[in-house]
């Protein structure tokens, strides 16, 4: 082949390689790791308790499903749902199969029965669409003594690669503590934000202790909280550690604590959603600045 030809031919990929070259990288958020397994996932996850219960309208649907991209473009992976949450889980597999996004999902859902565990557990898999679980929970300790051995026996026959536990609202922390020191699970799932700060007593230092993971629910107390703040200028140490919003003071306050693993704020809101996302990167407060953005908030 000439000369010439040669390079008209090479011209297309050399392009492709040179774009490929010049184009930054896309920044990835901060990750922790899962001390049960080594896995590494993202410190913001998605909830759904409220806001992905939407029954069968299409409009509210599809904006559940462009939340869903919206997040997982952001480098996003757990997203979290029940049984108890109504429409939840089948709005989150319509979206998963929408965005071909299945095995991309590090998908957290929860058993909440006294009954047949098992049979719940398969109607949860065939809302979200998905071959199997990457953790399922007890949700708010309900008949734990029953389906926790249930979830610990799918995780040893390779059903199941996380098992975990679950409360909200500040409620049953010494049962829960009791169940995290004696039973074998991966994950507990507990209330903390700048206001509900309980579980700095017990909960978080024996999460870290025993090697388990910590998933956060209501850190914006359902809302309440940014609703509180807002009334409030954001304070200029808020820009220290990169945000520009009082979520994003309240996320990073959440994730910055060392014994909790991801944070699992919920919403239908594609601004909120990569409002969210935006904590998970950037500079994290440090133990000084935390007490500081504690006392701040309990002093509005």
């Amino acid at each position: 082949m000439k000369r010439r030809e040669l390079l008209l031919h090479l011209l297309p990929a050399l392009g492709a390689a040179g774009v490929h070259a010049q184009s930054p990288a896309r920044p990835q958020p901060l990750h922790r790791t899962i001390a049960s397994t080594g896995e590494q996932i993202p410190v913001l996850g998605l909830g759904s308790w409220i806001t992905f219960n939407v029954g069968n309208d299409r409009v509210a649907r599809a904006q559940c499903a462009e939340v869903m991209r919206h997040f997982f473009d952001a480098g996003g992976r757990l997203i979290d749902s029940s049984p108890m949450y109504g429409s939840s889980q089948g709005v989150i597999g319509e979206g998963l199969q929408a965005l071909a996004a299945q095995r991309r999902v590090f998908s957290a859902d929860k058993v909440w029965t006294s009954a047949d565990g098992a049979a719940q557990i398969e109607a949860s898999r065939q809302l979200w669409r998905v071959p199997g679980f990457d953790l399922l929970q007890v949700h708010n300790l309900l008949a734990w003594q029953e389906q926790l051995p249930l979830l610990q026996a799918m995780k040893a026959a390779g059903r199941l690669r996380h098992v975990g536990i679950t409360t909200s609202e500040g409620r049953r922390h010494g049962e829960m503590e009791q169940i995290m020191r004696s039973q074998r699970i991966d994950f507990a799932q507990f209330s903390y934000n700048l206001l509900d700060r309980e579980a700095e007593a017990r909960l978080l230092p024996l999460a870290r202790e025993r090697g388990i993971a910590v998933l956060v629910n209501r850190p914006f107390r359902q809302g309440a909280l940014l609703r509180q703040l807002q009334r409030h200028p954001l304070p200029a140490w808020a820009g220290e550690i990169g945000c520009v919003s009082w979520a994003q003071v309240a996320l990073k306050f959440v994730i910055s604590h060392p014994a909790v693993t991801c944070v699992i704020p919920a919403t239908s809101d594609v601004n909120h959603v990569r409002e969210n996302m935006g904590a998970a990167f950037g500079p994290m407060p440090d133990a000084a600045l935390r007490r500081r953005m504690a006392a701040h908030v309990q002093g509005l």
